[in-house]
């Protein structure tokens, strides 16, 4: 346009069109060209040539006709509304895919037209997948917004596996100032996360008001545009630390722009050639570069250095950095209560009161708690315990199974005094040795023989067993079910009664060894 401006300025000045072709390195004929639109549109030699006067005379010299449309784009054109229909959808149908388009109209329509027809006709005017136009969100205020997202840089070598791992990068990004922290790790765990997160606000000395994190689902249990859920240790954290969280949208980088092109920057410049010799290396450079190279730089949108306006603007206006890392807890769902009044938290058993048997209840463990929730209610807190521990209050059992379930030599005895004095002492001398606890079935069997023949009847047998040093209880239980036996009739009450034959005793004549007179004779 400022070839043919140039062109008519010098013809309004009077210039021929071999002069101005010279001088202006037109060729004569271009020249001619647009002279000859400036006069047939009416133009004056000796005005000054406007911008609206240059698109006029390079419209009428530069128009071309339109092309004739092909029998195939005509036979398309013919079906605009059905297809444009399809394509938007309505409320109680939903948009179509053009390759089910193409295949209605061919089938029910006779459409004589190919696909790669109809897929330009949609684009050209229908503005099918055609990107929306995008506009600039506008930086939020200082301290207000950090943007965080994973990024993978590569495989690096674990000194403590001996393999080649992947290695990934939490990359931290104050939306005002752009000043960023790279965190890598081997896991992309809630625990790393916080972990990282931790360490960026001591890399910052200062934290913001709000994050917004990508869906991972080390921090995102379940995305929602409007509803999103956290994972529960994570919404432990952010609670812990007083942060607002703004997970982005699945599959929506724009919501986090701030951060989401920083990550190819990170893998470009500071990984890449890069030879760490241990996890610490690499987090120890990733710092230093995050401070000499990242924040040190003029940055391409808001042409300041991060760090020296994070320091003059932002920091003054965001909270504390934490003074102590969180104790990342587990959350376990759905733990069940055993029957033996107990549940499993990292190989470690707690106890549950028994109303909870065979119920499933919510569990929360950190470092120094347990905490057990049945519902929205805290039911019970013990201390951690580590693998194969346990950690038991006596209150959870029934009364009557404590002492059994704890093997409380006392309790027994306490017991046993109560139905005699001779029986607890015979239960003292029982359970005196080394091992009582060896011993308890006996004990409890003791206590089981009061309750079937009268304390009274134990306390008698207890005392005449000790009196010999009769400790067994076995011999106890014998000569109660022999003292229990009924007493016969016998010849002091004036007649002799017949005692039944044992069972299955054989008649006196199988052992009589004198021969009958019928054995005689048959000798």
């Amino acid at each position: 346009m400022m070839d043919v401006k140039e062109v008519l300025r010098r013809w309004s000045a009077g210039h021929s069109d071999r002069r101005i072709g010279r001088e202006a390195g037109v060729d004569r004929k271009t020249v001619a060209r647009y002279t000859t639109a400036a006069t047939r549109l009416g133009f004056a030699k000796g005005r000054d040539i406007t911008e609206d006067d240059v698109h006029a005379v390079a419209q009428v010299v530069q128009a071309r006709p339109a092309p004739t449309a092909s029998d195939e784009w005509s036979e398309v054109a013919r079906h605009r509304d059905r297809i444009e229909q399809w394509l938007r959808g309505d409320a109680e149908k939903r948009p179509l895919r053009l390759t089910k388009v193409h295949t209605l109209l061919v089938r029910d329509h006779d459409l004589q037209a190919s696909y790669d027809t109809l897929r330009r006709f949609a684009m050209t005017e229908l503005a099918w997948r055609k990107k929306a136009p995008t506009v600039r969100v506008e930086d939020p205020p200082p301290g207000q917004e950090a943007q965080v997202d994973f990024g993978e840089m590569g495989l690096m070598l674990d000194p403590e596996t001996g393999r080649k791992r992947r290695l990934w990068v939490l990359v931290v990004t104050l939306s005002f100032s752009r000043l960023q922290f790279v965190w890598p790790t081997f896991r992309q765990t809630t625990e790393a996360v916080c972990e990282g997160l931790d360490r960026a606000w001591q890399f910052f000395g200062a934290m913001p008001a709000s994050i917004i994190p990508d869906n991972t689902k080390a921090m995102i249990r379940r995305p929602d545009a409007l509803d999103a859920r956290l994972v529960d240790a994570f919404l432990d954290y952010v609670q812990a630390r007083g942060l607002f969280v703004d997970p982005a949208r699945v599959r929506s980088p724009k919501d986090k722009p701030r951060v989401e092109n920083q990550v190819p920057y990170v893998r470009e410049s500071w990984f890449d050639g890069e030879t760490f010799t241990s996890l610490d290396d690499a987090r120890a450079s990733a710092e230093r570069w995050s401070r000499e190279v990242a924040g040190a730089r003029v940055h391409g949108t808001t042409r300041q250095v991060p760090a020296e306006l994070f320091e003059a603007v932002e920091k003054p206006t965001m909270k504390p950095a934490p003074d102590a890392p969180f104790d990342v807890p587990d959350w376990i769902d759905k733990a069940k209560v055993h029957p033996d009044h107990h549940i499993q938290v990292a190989h470690a058993l707690y106890s549950v009161p028994t109303r909870y048997l065979r119920r499933h209840v919510r569990v929360r463990a950190d470092r120094s708690t347990v905490k057990i929730y049945f519902g929205t209610e805290l039911i019970k807190v013990h201390p951690r315990k580590p693998p194969g521990g346990c950690s038991t209050d006596v209150h959870d059992y029934p009364a009557e199974k404590a002492a059994y379930a704890l093997r409380d030599v006392d309790a027994i005895l306490r017991k046993a005094r109560d139905k005699g004095h001779h029986v607890g002492l015979y239960a003292e001398r029982l359970l005196g040795g080394p091992l009582p606890w060896t011993r308890m079935r006996q004990a409890y069997a003791l206590l089981g023989l009061c309750d079937k023949y009268t304390p009274g009847r134990v306390e008698a047998i207890c005392q005449s067993a000790l009196a010999f040093d009769l400790v067994s209880v076995p011999r106890i239980a014998r000569k109660l079910k022999a003292a229990a036996k009924p007493v016969m009739p016998c010849a002091a009450m004036g007649k002799v009664v017949q005692l039944p034959l044992p069972r299955f005793a054989r008649p006196t004549q199988h052992f009589e060894t004198r021969g009958t007179s019928s054995q005689k004779e048959g000798v």
